[in-house]
């Protein structure tokens, strides 16, 4: 028996949370639904419970007698959208009145809700609604036929005559009616029909409508949301960790007297780490994370650091410097850019610097375990179940079976909670596990301050690139050589084998091997040094500086050319219709060409941008102001956006306005930098995100399209650095080549 099974009405409380519309509530705002209808003999009162059964077609839908439908989301709601997107997918093609469908987080099972783009279970890469696209809609649309099977017996009519609208199953001749609760007893009875015909675009209803609401608002409105630092178990305790300062330290001495005098610390435990995904570390269980957190700020820790990792930013991009005046591995050759480079009597060249990258994610990373004889219970936001189920089972030498995941809300994640290596949650089990070996059995909920969440590792990994590209006599690129130094995202990690090939990790230079101008000579290479400082995934992954080196080049050749950026770019992409669709689209809405506004005193500039990053197909125009002492302000961005078929315009606007601004406190300010191996970052007072009336006026436009979905919580935000930098070099005439900008443009 699971945990869940055993907490009881409290545990019960905890799950009904996470659906997004309680069926009271449902049933209050819908009781008009049965009015004028004819019920027959088999359709009793709702309310009775006489036609209560669940009708459960497949893994993805629900419909019960109370007339809900539940759509069952595989995919992590971290704030992207995922809950109402694929909810509309399902009510789309079941005809659902949008009113009656909750969303319900699916458990950890590989079987039934593997990402079909990655073949295990998880969110990320931006793959939610790419992958979902004909699933749940052919589970909507099976489970209409089975409702417009159910009702064609009990009345009596060819199936072929039955209309479904918003929720209601009816016979226009015999003025038979029906709601789905009413149906479901019925439609559990009929076959699962195993081909289904999907709508006509032309006759989508919610897909693409701008009248569609997220399904997360109004809990995370009202506070209902369930989140796992909102989440309260029977006798539960919270551990606030100490980690060691240094990458690969470890605990020498400790002393916990002034801690366990706090009144409220219960206990004190220490736990072994597991090299290569988290570090040993001593946690304070208490009552509440004020006291844990008192605790732990209580402890005399004595840190062994002979081992430990000592390099400052400044000596890692020596080294860097160093690796990228030798040739890499190829990961891109076409053509002889060698030969081309040495012929072209107009060479550019550039260097580009990224800092490491934190992924400031709201809700820092916290996890809640239970253990028992055998078994472990884990309830948090969820993003990569079944790396993270198989990583627990692994740790804890118990089969994979016994490892249940509860999934919750996340407050966002950035890639931060898809880790491959499971770092946090083994340590919330690492934690529980030691805790049980002093005797203490309750659940345990490890809580990361903001400061440990800054300074716990797994950044955006530092790169340095040097990009050196020629033009011939009539200002066309004819070579292009890139050298991309950083440390592998994927070694070491459980997608080793499918990531990396011949050396290459394929996130560490995808943007650049790809690169869509036509430029007939073409090199990229790549050196992945490694580092103990630990790296994983964020936002946008590779394109995160890729898009930066190729966008800047690309617009600092413009400039070598004499030719305006647009157009130098829209004649490159004379075979990229996708590419060049947006960015016609962005250069009309920004009135690329014409004039800005003058302002006494002020410098204005425009810039532009555009990339591809999981299929989709962004460019944005940034606008901005320079004062004389070389501050500034980004005015506007016009972002255009081509991710195929639009399902939530409005989720698609806000998930760009959200990349943008993500994007841009990265651009201006946000870095990660160590000193002797030491992170000096720890809160948003030194790790700068974007303040609200920093924010610019944002304007999205979607790009009409019959292609299939892709997606959107990524895209939007690797071109933003580099459409920011070339308004200010178009203001200013100095080209920015290190990030974050900082005060460069005052120096």
């Amino acid at each position: 028996m699971a945990i869940s099974d055993r907490l009881g009405s409290d545990h019960a409380a905890v799950s009904s949370r996470i659906a997004n519309v309680s069926r009271r509530q449902f049933l209050q705002g819908a009781s008009g639904l049965a009015l004028g209808l004819y019920l027959g003999p088999a359709f009793a009162d709702e309310s009775t419970g006489a036609a209560a059964s669940v009708f459960e077609p497949n893994a993805f839908v629900r419909i019960g007698g109370d007339n809900v439908v539940t759509v069952v989301s595989k995919h992590l709601e971290m704030g992207q959208g995922t809950f109402t997107g694929l909810a509309t997918l399902v009510a789309e093609e079941l005809d659902a009145d949008w009113a009656q469908v909750v969303v319900e987080a699916a458990p950890a099972d590989a079987k039934r809700y593997a990402n079909l783009l990655f073949g295990i279970q998880g969110t990320g890469g931006s793959t939610a609604m790419a992958n979902s696209w004909e699933q749940m809609r052919k589970a909507g649309a099976a489970a209409r036929a089975m409702l417009v099977a159910a009702a064609a017996s009990e009345w009596k009519v060819p199936a072929a005559q039955i209309h479904v609208e918003h929720g209601i199953v009816s016979h226009a001749a015999s003025k038979h009616q029906a709601t789905f609760g009413q149906l479901a007893a019925k439609a559990a009875q009929q076959a699962v029909p195993t081909d289904v015909k999907l709508k006509d675009p032309k006759q989508f209803k919610l897909i693409g409508s701008v009248k569609t609401p997220r399904k997360d608002s109004a809990a995370k409105t009202n506070g209902s949301a369930m989140f796992t630092q909102d989440l309260r178990l029977p006798n539960m305790l919270v551990a606030v960790v100490a980690h060691p300062p240094r990458f690969g330290g470890t605990v020498k001495s400790v002393d916990m007297a002034k801690a366990k005098a706090i009144a409220g610390v219960v206990d004190i435990v220490q736990f072994a780490g597991k090299p290569g995904v988290f570090p040993a570390g001593v946690a304070v269980l208490a009552k509440n994370t004020w006291i844990a957190k008192q605790g732990r700020d209580a402890l005399v820790i004595e840190w062994d650091d002979s081992q430990a990792f000592k390099l400052s930013s400044e000596e890692i991009f020596t080294q860097f410097r160093e690796l990228a005046k030798k040739p890499g591995l190829p990961a891109h050759s076409s053509g002889d850019a060698a030969k081309a480079l040495t012929a072209s009597n107009k060479l550019i060249e550039a260097e580009y610097e990224f800092p490491y990258l934190a992924h400031g994610a709201m809700e820092p990373m916290n996890c809640a375990v239970q253990l028992s004889a055998g078994k472990c219970e884990i309830w948090h936001g969820e993003q990569l179940h079944t790396a993270d189920q198989g990583a627990v089972a692994g740790f804890l030498g118990i089969p994979l079976e016994n490892v249940t995941l509860n999934q919750l809300y996340a407050g966002g994640s950035f890639g931060r909670r898809a880790n491959p290596k499971a770092d946090f949650v083994l340590e919330a089990v690492a934690i529980a596990k030691a805790a049980g070996d002093k005797g203490i059995k309750a659940p345990i909920k490890m809580v990361w301050t903001r400061e440990e969440d800054t300074r716990g590792g797994y950044y955006r990994p530092a790169n340095l690139h040097t990009v050196r590209a020629a033009l011939d006599a009539s200002g066309k690129p004819i070579a292009w050589q890139q050298r991309i130094v950083g440390q592998s995202l994927i070694k070491g990690s459980p997608f080793e084998s499918a990531l990396i090939k011949n050396g290459i990790d394929a996130t560490s230079v995808e943007g650049a091997d790809n690169l869509p101008y036509a430029i007939p000579n073409l090199q990229v290479e790549l050196h992945s040094p490694e580092l103990a400082v630990p790296v994983q995934w964020w936002r946008s992954v590779g394109h995160t500086h890729t898009a930066f080196s190729t966008e800047s080049m690309i617009d600092e050749l413009a400039t070598a050319a004499g030719k305006d950026p647009y157009q130098f770019r829209r004649e490159l992409l004379a075979k990229h219709p996708r590419h060049r669709g947006v960015l016609e689209m962005a250069a009309v809405k920004s009135g690329w060409g014409t004039p800005l506004a003058a302002k006494a005193g002020v410098k204005r500039g425009r810039g532009i941008a555009v990339h591809e990053s999981f299929n989709s197909f962004v460019a944005e125009v940034v606008e901005v102001s320079v004062q004389k002492d070389g501050t500034f302000k980004v005015d506007r961005v016009v972002c255009a956006v081509d991710c195929g078929v639009a399902i939530n315009p409005d989720v698609i606007k806000a998930q760009m306005e959200g990349g943008i601004g993500y994007g841009l406190a990265a651009t201006l300010y946000s870095e990660i930098t160590l000193k002797d191996g030491v992170v000096q970052e720890s809160n948003f007072d030194r790790y700068r995100p974007l303040r609200i009336n920093e924010m610019p006026l944002i304007q999205v436009h979607i790009v009409p399209s019959a292609e299939k979905p892709t997606g959107v919580g990524e895209p939007g935000t690797p071109p933003i650095a580099p459409a920011l930098v070339n308004a200010l070099f178009a203001a200013t005439g100095k080209r920015i080549r290190k990030l974050p900008i900082g005060t460069q443009l005052q120096a």
